[in-house]
């Protein structure tokens, strides 16, 4: 089953923009007289798949708040004068891996940042300032005890670092420069474990890339700061939710 990047693959134009999809069909025109011409009926169409989406969400808050919001009161009163994470939690975005849920966190516990293969870039003020700034946030401002990367198994993101070849032409916008974060994970467990199957080069590459992330964290002033006071810990973590077991350790 593949991970966080099951998406279509589209070519690109020639000017290397990808191409946008084409046009849909144009509906026939009601003739007037026929069956389907417009009516004043305020009959409404049936819900879509769509809808049902939508009420999904507004269920899923009805529930929680009733079952949770309402009966914990101890817990969500003192958030209305503000926060005090002790966590800041790196996950990735793919769907199978909440971290609040993984590991429990409550409201208020994690200042968490998601997104494909959990990475974080090395500090840099000209690109990823949503990264950096969280970061600088979590540490300066929130004073984050401990900083976490969670990495997972079978990893849309992982799959798709090791699968670049070079030279080859993007195929998405921003995913494959993004996942080049984890180059230098990738090209030292392809020359440590050249032999293995792909499968299995991806499942070390995983915690590779975790460990990439905590060393590029340490490129963060603020956060090499923490670290020299005692203030901050970092932390490597994988979840795997294949075998449902979650390994951690220090960077």
């Amino acid at each position: 089953m593949s991970g966080c990047l099951c998406l279509p693959r589209y070519k690109k134009a020639p000017n290397g923009e990808p191409s946008p999809p084409p046009p849909p069909a144009a509906a026939a025109k009601p003739t007037v007289g026929s069956s389907s011409s417009p009516s004043l009926s305020t009959n409404h169409p049936p819900p879509s798949k769509m809808d049902a989406a939508v009420d999904r969400l507004k269920e899923g808050f009805e529930k929680f708040k009733t079952e949770v919001y309402d009966k914990k009161p101890e817990l969500f009163e003192p958030l209305k004068a503000g926060q005090a994470p002790k966590y800041m939690v790196f996950s990735c975005a793919d769907s199978r891996v909440c971290p609040s849920v993984t590991l429990g966190l409550q409201p208020g516990e994690a200042f968490t940042v998601r997104n494909i293969a959990n990475m974080v870039p090395s500090y840099c003020k000209i690109k990823h300032a949503g990264v950096g700034s969280a970061i600088e946030y979590a540490v300066c401002a929130l004073k984050v005890e401990l900083i976490v990367v969670i990495g997972h198994s079978r990893c849309g993101g992982i799959k798709a670092l090791l699968s670049l070849q070079d030279g080859a032409p993007d195929s998405f916008h921003f995913v494959e420069d993004w996942v080049r974060t984890g180059f230098p994970a990738k090209k030292k467990v392809q020359t440590e474990h050249a032999s293995l199957p792909f499968d299995d080069q991806c499942a070390i590459l995983e915690k590779e890339a975790v460990n990439q992330s905590l060393e590029n964290l340490k490129t963060y002033p603020f956060v090499k700061d923490g670290l020299a006071n005692g203030t901050l810990k970092l932390v490597g973590g994988h979840y795997d939710f294949v075998s449902g077991k979650f390994d951690v350790w220090e960077a």
